[in-house]
This record gives C-alpha cells, structure tokens and sequence, in this order.
C-alpha cells in the first residue's frame, strides 16, 4: 500500500475557501503546488530528478487529494507506480504548499487592482508619497501603487514622504516588477482633470476645453469655449477673484496658467494667445498651417516669451507655425513641436544631444554654461563658436530694447 503524508484537512478546507473568496481557480493553485512541490523533492534528492532526466521513461509526479490535502509523491517506470514520498516530508509539502497559496493570493490581488485601474486610466486621483525608488516616487493610490518616474515628475518639485498631490492615471505598463501603474504630474490631462474638479461649468460641459498646451512646473495655456448662452468660459475658469484658477495653480505648485478665449478665426485666437503681446499683425497661410506675426519692437519680449515659451505655447495650442517678425527684421520660427528650449536654435542633432546630455535643456542654462565658458562634452572648439552666435543671435531677438526718454 502506497505510503501516503496527510496533510492537515483544514489546511485543505481553507485552499477552497481562500479559492473562492479571491477568485482563483483551485485546480491552477492545486497544480502549481504540485510543480513546486516536485521541485523542492529534486532539490533534496537530486540522484532521482538525474535519474528521471535521463531515462524519459522514469516519469515523477505528485499526487494531491484535493479533498483531503493528503499528498505522495510517485515513480512510474515501466508501467509500474511506486510510492517515492521520504520520511518526514510532509512538512515539507505543507509549508510549500501554503507558500504557493499566499503567492497565488498575492498575484491574484495585484491582477484584481491592475484590472481596476485599468478602467481608471485617463482619469485624475489623490495619492500620497509612500517611499522613493531611486529617482522614481511610489504613491499610494487607495488599493495600488503609482509609480511616477522621472519624465512624469514636475522639473523642480520637491516630493516628501506622506505629501497629498494630484497625479493623472497615464498608462498600466509592462515592467521588471510586472505590470505597473503609472501616474504623471506632467501631462497637460491633469491641467484638464484640475479644472474639472474646481470649475463646475467645465465638469458639465457648459464650458469646453478647446485645447492646452503646457511645459510642466512653469506655464501652461488653455483655450475655452462657452456651449451654453450666458456662460462666460473665461470668467467662469477664473472664478470671482480668480479663486478657482488659484486652486489650480496651487496644485501645480505655482505654475502659471493662462486661459483663453477659443475664436474660430485663427488671426483673433493666435492674437490671444500671443498675449500679453499687443499690437500684433497677424498673417495667414492656412493651406500650410503659418501665421506670419509682425510685431512692435517694445512688445517683442512679451511675444516670444522668456526663453521662447509665450510663442512656443502659442504655436502648440493653436496648432500654427509661427513666425515672428521685428520691425529691425528679426526673426525667430516656432512649430510648436520643439520638445526642449534649445531646439529653437536649429542646432545639429549632435551638438544638441550633447546639450541634453549635458542636462542642459533650457536657455537659463545654456546662458550660464556659455558665460561661464564651461566644457560640455561632446562640444568642440567649432562647434562652440556657433553655438555661442546661435545664442547670442537669440539673446538680442527676446531682449527688449531700452527707451530713452528726452530731455
């Protein structure tokens, strides 16, 4: 008679029940106790498992009573079974078995969380910083864990243990630690998802959000546009005063927002979204999608922007190349599509991933790395020299030029 190791049948008893409460096919659990079961025999009797291995008819099994828990471990050879259970291991069997089970539980969890979140994404939550790995914040998000990497993460923000932010459910991705949940505090969604929460008019559609066109942590542009008569969608974004926008802004840390009235007539909604330049005379191509702005030399700053941002914004909000043009014949063309400050500058790929490897991406930096007159690797002698008139050309193009008033 076969030497059979019982299990305790309560340990059993609570395999269904657990089966049953978390949704796990028992039988996936009974099967995957028996691998691991079988691996752990091999492993304390490796002359069996070479053995098995290198006679294909010497087959090895572990057999469950899924109602007893009793369990034996089997040799079939030459069509006869024997029993090949040691002394003893059914410890060894039960404590791998409740291993399996707890593992099970946890993998069937975490799919229940991702398939929640999965019908979350695109939309906005709550979280709190529950530790850092490396450069990437883990949030608690209620049942899961966002993980915010570097990209998702607002340039010069700060995050501390247990800090309460807004973060947008971006995408469920495929990782080292499995599938995982990514949030940003980057993307202009959340800028959306903000002014739905602050602005009722926006949550029931009375107010609509054109488009947005935003750099993370500094400034970001959005057009509205009012489907109900009666209903100011600029004032109504603002709030009475400007409280509704403050709370939005104060989510993003202070980020500076600017909301525009969206026209159909792309001269007046280019001209808006050029503010607070004044004064402008606008051009279009609408075959190819160009505006030609011609602009007062004393509103030149305004319109290009610290570093180029006023117009890069405009440009991406309203979906136009734009080029700017001074009375003194300057001129600076903007697509919209530039993902970094320099890229305005025109430069070979080279030089410019030599910049961002630098980690020299904005023009503050680029400023003080050339008048520091620092090496960045990558970058030679000819190559800096046209770097150097590639800034300075740029320099004179957003300074705005000094008044001097008569005597």
């Amino acid at each position: 008679m076969a030497q059979m190791m019982q299990a305790r049948t309560e340990f059993a008893a609570a395999l269904m029940q657990i089966c049953n409460e978390r949704g796990i096919d028992p039988e996936v659990v009974i099967d995957t106790i028996k691998a691991a079961i079988l691996a752990a025999y091999k492993k304390d009797f490796p002359e069996e498992a070479q053995a098995a291995e290198a006679d294909e008819s010497i087959e090895l099994t572990v057999k469950i009573d899924p109602d007893t828990g009793a369990t034996a471990i089997t040799k079939t050879h030459a069509g006869k079974t024997v029993d090949i259970t040691p002394p003893g291991f059914g410890r060894i069997a039960a404590q791998t078995a409740k291993q399996v089970i707890l593992q099970r539980v946890r993998e069937a969890e975490k799919d229940a969380i991702i398939s929640e979140y999965q019908d979350r994404i695109g939309t906005m939550t709550t979280g709190m910083v529950l530790r850092f790995d490396g450069k990437n914040v883990i949030f608690d998000i209620g049942r899961g864990q966002g993980f915010m990497p570097p990209e998702e993460q607002i340039r010069g923000e700060f995050y501390k243990m247990n800090q309460r932010l807004a973060v947008y459910i971006l995408d469920i991705r495929e990782t080292m630690r499995g599938k995982t949940i990514i949030v940003s505090r980057t993307t202009p969604q959340l800028v959306v998802e903000l002014f739905k929460r602050e602005v009722p008019e926006v949550n029931s559609g009375a107010v609509e959000i054109k488009a947005i066109a935003r750099e993370a942590g500094v400034r970001t542009k959005i057009s509205v546009i009012s489907t109900q008569s009666g209903v100011d969608p600029v004032g109504s974004c603002v709030g009475q005063k400007g409280v509704r926008v403050q709370e939005v802004i104060n989510e993003l840390n202070n980020e500076k927002i600017d909301i525009i009235q969206y026209a159909d007539n792309p001269v007046s909604f280019i001209g808006a979204a050029l503010a607070p330049a004044e004064k402008l005379d606008i051009d279009i191509d609408l075959k190819q999608k160009m505006a030609t702005v011609t602009v007062p030399d004393d509103q030149m700053s305004l319109a290009i922007g610290r570093g180029g941002q006023n117009v890069r914004l405009a440009a991406k909000l309203t979906g136009f190349k734009i080029d700017i043009v001074g009375s003194a014949g300057k001129t600076l063309s903007v697509t919209g599509q530039e993902e970094y400050e320099i890229d305005q500058l025109e430069l070979s790929a080279k030089v410019r991933q030599a910049l961002i490897d630098a980690g020299i991406v904005h023009f503050y930096e680029l400023y003080k790395a050339m008048d520091e007159a620092r090496d960045i690797a990558g970058i030679g002698p000819r190559s800096r020299k046209n770097l150097a008139k590639a800034v300075e050309a740029f320099r004179q193009l957003t300074t705005k030029p000094q008044t001097v008033e008569a005597t």
